[in-house]
Order: structure tokens, then sequence, then C-alpha cells
């Protein structure tokens, strides 16, 4: 697999989303489970992986610190701050002594002096934009962060915050059925030299085949709350699941793996972190990782699945409120 960059360092085009190991979807995997998927990846060639100070309210950080702290080296390790739950607060903390506060603890749950990436995770509409990725630079200097990212941010919040320092990295949602980057954040980061990172490739599993019913995901699963999933959209979207899976054995690939190539396809500067708690989805993601996909099938996912066929939007109100990305008319 050619290597893709972000801040000049090489990293594969497929990473390794961790948030599954700790919190989200389905039933958690057991801690050695965890562990020894981490491990795996790590031996199968994964050399990118994120995580949040919130996934699992630490967890997932204190996980891959115990997992990985001897094998440190052999990874680009990306984390994320500004995300507040703290009992029943919720909120977006993104002021410069949050910042500060939260890379150290960051740093003492995995166990290593600095990360390789450090996100915004959301935009604090109360703190400048400037002001924030200001006092991320000084953690730069510090050396406690290799480089700055931001996330789930608008195209003009991308342009003010390079104005003050590079950023490597922006992270939004992206896949067949979630395109609102292509308004214009894609565009942005190809100008600025920013490197899009690609969350929920496989549409949360959707393109991976993995839901058929969401009646039967857990109590817990997020994705009990998203509109997508809900009894009057989810017909239409597993009609177009169908689709979708149909192409992808007509060219020999699974589903995830025609999602994950068609996501590398937009462009050079994109690379994918698909999750999974599951090591043989992690196995199957990184399969195919060489498999280039033919313009013409590119071309018939995108008038399968775009945003007029998809029902329903990919957040509800509440939550939609709380990100900055460009949303189609």
């Amino acid at each position: 697999m050619i290597s893709r960059h972000i801040h000049s360092k090489p990293v594969k085009p497929i990473g390794l989303g961790c948030m599954s190991l700790s919190w989200a979807y389905g039933t958690l995997p057991a801690r050695e489970d965890a562990i020894a998927l981490l491990n795996r990846a790590l031996d199968l060639g994964y050399d990118h992986l994120d995580t949040a100070n919130i996934y699992g309210l630490g967890h997932n950080e204190t996980l891959i610190g115990e997992a990985l702290k001897h094998r440190r080296r052999e990874f680009f390790l990306a984390t994320k701050m500004g995300i507040v739950i703290e009992g029943e607060k919720r909120g977006i903390d993104c002021s410069p002594a949050s910042i500060r506060r939260c890379i150290d603890e960051s740093l003492t749950r995995l166990q290593t002096d600095h990360v390789d990436l450090y996100y915004m995770h959301r935009r604090d509409r109360s703190v400048p934009i400037e002001e924030s990725v200001g006092a991320m630079a000084d953690l730069v200097k510090e050396g406690k962060i290799g480089s700055i990212g931001l996330s789930e941010m608008s195209a003009d919040t991308l342009r003010r915050a390079a104005a003050v320092h590079p950023i490597a990295a922006m992270q939004t949602e992206y896949s067949p059925w979630t395109r609102e980057p292509e308004i214009a954040v894609l565009d942005a980061c190809r100008d600025l030299g920013t490197t899009f990172v690609a969350f929920s490739p496989v549409a949360r599993g959707v393109l991976a085949n993995g839901v058929r019913d969401p009646a039967d995901l857990a109590d817990t699963d997020l994705r009990r709350g998203m509109p997508r999933f809900n009894a009057d959209n989810w017909p239409a979207n597993r009609a177009l699941v169908d689709q979708f899976c149909a192409l992808a054995a007509e060219c020999g690939v699974t589903p995830a793996q025609l999602s994950l190539a068609w996501v590398l396809s937009r462009g050079e500067h994109v690379v994918a972190i698909p999750g999974t708690g599951s090591i043989a989805h992690m196995e199957e993601n990184f399969a195919q990782r060489d498999w280039i996909i033919p313009a013409d099938v590119a071309a018939r996912i995108d008038a399968l699945i775009n945003p007029q066929t998809v029902a329903g939007p990919r957040y509800g109100e509440a939550m939609q409120r709380s990100i900055d990305t460009e949303m189609f008319g």
C-alpha cells in the first residue's frame, strides 16, 4: 500500500478508529480481546491509530496506553479534546486552559510524552478559533503534540485556523451516504495541504452490511438515535444497501472494502479510519488495501447512494447544532 501523509509523516491510507473498543457501537469486546486487536492491527501494518479523551470517558486512551506502550514508535497516534462529559454536564470547551489540561491528562492515560496529531473535537463557539489554535500551537512548540487537527468543522473555520498555524488534518464523517465534505471541506483541505481524515467510512457499519434491522441493535448503541435508522427512513436505506452489496459482489470485494476504496478514490489527500471491535472485520478492512476502484464502479455508487437518495439526515437536531460542517440545503 502506497503511503499518504499527515503533516509530512507517511501513514497507510487505511488507519484504525479505536472508539468501538470502548464506546458507542454494540457490545464492547472484552479487554483482552481489545488488546489483542490493537496488537494484531500493528502486526498487519496499520500505522495510524485514532482515539479521543471522551471515548469511554478515558477508557480508550488508557487501553491504548496499556496495550501499546511498548510499541509506541510503530504508529502515528492521534487523539482529541474539546467535548466535555462530566456527569450530567455536556458541552464544548476549547479554551486555552482546558486544552492544556486535557493534553496532560491524555498523555498520562496514553503513557507517552507526545501525540503525533491533536484534534479540536468540536468548535467552541464561545472561544475564537484563532485563540484555540494559538493554544495548540504552543503545545507544538513544547513537543507535546506533533501537529494540529480539527474535527467536524467548516471550510471557513479551517481557513481561519490555518491563518494562525498549519492544520495537518480535518476529520469528518465521509462515505457514499454522507457527502457533506464535498460541499467545501474536501477542496479547502486540498488547497491548504491539509489531510482529510474520513471517519465512519463504511457508514457506521451500514455499507459493511453490518446492520440489517436497527431493532436488533443494543439499547446503548449510538445508531438508535440517528434519523437514518428510524422506522420511517430505514426501509429506503436498506434497499440502497442491498444494491450496494450486489455491486461489491460483482467486483469481488466485500461491501466494506468497496466503501473504503470509494472513499480513498476521492483524492490523494484523503485517508480513512474505519473502526471495529472485531479482529476479523479489522483484517477485512485491510485485506484489499491495494485495490483501486474502477471509475465506472465509483460512478455507479455515486448514482445509487447520494444526498438525494439517502433517507434522513445523519444527525438529529440537537447533535447537528454541535457541529460546524456545511449542510446540504
